[in-house]
């Protein structure tokens, strides 16, 4: 079964829309436990899955594109962004750990851009599991689970956030240092 060469990018776009919305959701009632907190994450869970989705597609269909390779990653900055200054605003994560995650992100993202010209920066495993690590920490986060499940749920979370802001840290090292490997290579 073929799919339209266009599917995987479509859908790395979609997810890049939805980022604003999601984090319109997360702060229009101020947080609050209610409805619209339930909707937002449930819109960043179903965003951030579509980032397996549409890297499997590509591969599995053999229609992986330098475009794609340079929107997967933005999109998932933009999602996982949005919601690391969403809950600091909201005051439910502290801004040290948005603002190292950020420059982290920002960090790499102009760096791509500035290596574009001559070759796309894809995504290594240790930045593929720092994503990984940062979608389990923000789900945890964003679902108002204490009032449910107890406060322990809190304590998950600050783990699972602490391993997300290590793996983030590592990564962005593995990236610089990666680089600097391969520009010392090159004649």
């Amino acid at each position: 079964m073929s799919i339209p060469r266009q599917l995987p990018n479509t859908i790395t776009v979609v997810r890049i829309l939805c980022a604003p919305v999601f984090l319109w959701m997360l702060l229009a009632d101020q947080g609050a436990g209610g409805p619209l907190r339930w909707w937002a994450a449930a819109l960043f869970v179903v965003a951030i899955a579509t980032d397996g989705i549409d890297g499997y597609l590509a591969r599995r269909h053999e229609i992986v594109t330098d475009l794609g390779k340079i929107l997967d990653p933005i999109a998932d900055k933009a999602l996982t962004g949005c919601a690391f200054v969403g809950l600091s605003i909201l005051g439910e994560l502290p801004w040290w750990i948005t603002i190292v995650v950020l420059v982290r992100e920002i960090g790499i993202t102009v760096y791509r851009f500035a290596v574009v010209s001559d070759h796309v920066l894809a995504a290594a495993w240790m930045g593929k599991l720092k994503t990984v690590a940062q979608a389990v920490a923000l789900t945890l986060a964003l679902l108002p689970l204490a009032p449910l499940v107890g406060d322990w749920i809190s304590w998950v979370d600050g783990v699972t956030m602490t391993i997300a802001v290590v793996l983030t840290i590592a990564s962005g090292i593995d990236y610089a240092v990666s680089e600097a490997r391969g520009r010392r290579k090159t004649p």
